[in-house]
């Protein structure tokens, strides 16, 4: 067993070779990659992404960004591929084949029978002199000096260039299509992210209660329907208008200040003109708008229409922060 600091040393030792490698690559920027990207961009196919062993486990990584970033991708195993699964490519598909030898006997036997179909194929190999290399209509070199295993076995080097090279792909798709928060929230709709890009007011005051009271009520009303809907606060309506919020810091503050509360209604306490939010603002503004003015609780309108409240736990509890 190596001691605390040894291997210390050999994580770092890693981390350093796997980052010439991916450094190494911005060599591999060429004319090849921009008309890959090109492609893929013009294609009204999907993108089939193949491998086998760790490029496979490679492959299925890129083809979820692919998907996750706006270009269609499916994986295909090169394996299953001459087995029957080649059934999965279409015409107008264009086929990635990920290899670092560029010489496994499944990508020979699989290469004539994706050219021979007629699509465009790309390879993401690590030995430019390759049976696949030369067999593809594009290359893009991963090749490494060294794996970071210190064997020179166990694909890891070899591997991130690959899952950087796809990144690198990927990224410049997204850029050249034009692809927003907004677009990225339509494919993550259940993660935190995706949440910030469409959860809106109209979707959280509809469970709360909609507390609210007469610009004339008596405090004790006022208190009541506070207590009651508990969420800290009551809307103060007059003619169906908004006119005035009341909070608990309020109702605090006025028996600080009132020995005689009896006669008060809610016009002698209440904060006038309180911050008000249209139904369709996303929550992730709202919560912006809370924190700048340090509050918790805010009325939501449809126009003039009084709808409800949305509280700062409401925000929380769906995980924007």
């Amino acid at each position: 067993m190596k001691n605390p600091i040894e291997i210390k040393k050999i994580a770092q030792k890693t981390i350093n070779s796997e980052a010439f490698a991916v450094k190494e690559l911005n060599k591999s920027i060429n004319d090849d990659f921009t008309k890959c990207v090109e492609l893929i961009y013009n294609s009204s196919g999907r993108v089939v992404i193949t491998g086998i062993g760790k490029s496979a486990i490679i492959a299925t990584k890129i083809v979820s960004t692919f998907n996750s970033t706006g270009t269609p991708a499916i994986f295909m195993h090169a394996a299953d591929a001459i087995h029957g699964d080649l059934g999965i490519i279409q015409s107008d598909d264009i086929v990635i084949c990920i290899s670092k030898s560029g010489e496994t006997p499944e990508i020979k036997i699989l290469i004539p029978l994706l050219k021979s179909r007629g699509n465009k194929l790309i390879a993401i190999a690590g030995n430019m002199n390759s049976y696949l290399a030369k067999q593809v209509d594009y290359c893009l070199d991963t090749s490494v000096a060294k794996e970071a295993c210190p064997n020179n076995l166990a694909p890891t080097s070899s591997t991130t260039a690959q899952l950087v090279m796809g990144d690198a792909l990927a990224v410049c798709l997204l850029e050249c299509k034009g692809f927003t928060e907004k677009d990225f929230a339509k494919y993550h709709p259940g993660g935190t992210l995706g949440k910030k890009l469409y959860l809106r007011a109209s979707d959280i005051y509809v469970h709360n209660e909609k507390p609210y009271v007469d610009i004339n009520e008596n405090i004790n009303e006022v208190i009541l329907e506070i207590s009651s809907k508990r969420l800290g606060a009551t809307v103060v309506l007059e003619n169906n208008k908004i006119v005035g919020i009341i909070t608990d810091g309020d109702l605090r503050r006025m028996l600080q200040n009132n020995p005689d509360i009896s006669n008060l209604k809610a016009v002698n306490i209440m904060s006038e003109n309180p911050k008000i939010i249209q139904k369709d603002e996303l929550l992730v503004e709202i919560l912006n708008m809370m924190r700048q003015n340090n509050i918790t609780q805010v009325p939501v309108c449809s126009g003039d229409k009084y709808l409800g409240i949305v509280h700062l736990h409401d925000i929380l509890k769906e995980g924007i922060l």
